[in-house]
């Protein structure tokens, strides 16, 4: 089935608006936070999903389970409200967050062992070329 959901949640997290896009396709959870800073009006969320939603950064793929659609309008309504009502996002959407956190920890570690390994080797090299040039007329 090659159905597409994509669902923009914007709550407040102390003492910013943070926005989670989850984007559900062939049941996997995508998920990307962005943090709004003050509040977003309707207008300016919607110029944000237009302009730099192909730029966003999701997660990995989480495996989700995607229930069907509900036709009974009651039903519906309650779902929303029940939405609504909740604060955060869902434990699915955390766990995809949590995945993407880990990627970029591991991804700053290498860079900055590689950063950390060339100051030493540039900082031996500097102390070779002194020894060198201290010795050269004997």
């Amino acid at each position: 089935m090659d159905k597409s959901i994509g669902k923009l949640t914007v709550y407040f997290d102390d003492p910013f608006w943070v926005g989670v896009f989850e984007h559900i396709e062939d049941e996997k959870l995508f998920v990307c936070k962005i943090t709004f800073g003050a509040e977003p009006k309707d207008y300016e969320i919607l110029e944000f999903v237009l302009k730099y939603y192909s730029q966003l950064k999701f997660s990995p793929a989480v495996d989700v389970t995607v229930r069907k659609e509900t036709t009974n309008p009651k039903r519906i309504q309650r779902e929303a409200r029940k939405q609504t009502a909740e604060y955060g996002i869902g434990t699915k959407s955390q766990q995809a967050l949590q995945l993407q956190r880990e990627e970029h920890k591991l991804m700053r570690k290498t860079i900055s062992k590689e950063k950390r390994e060339a100051e030493k080797q540039r900082r031996y090299d500097l102390k070779q070329q002194k020894r060198k040039e201290k010795h050269r007329g004997r």
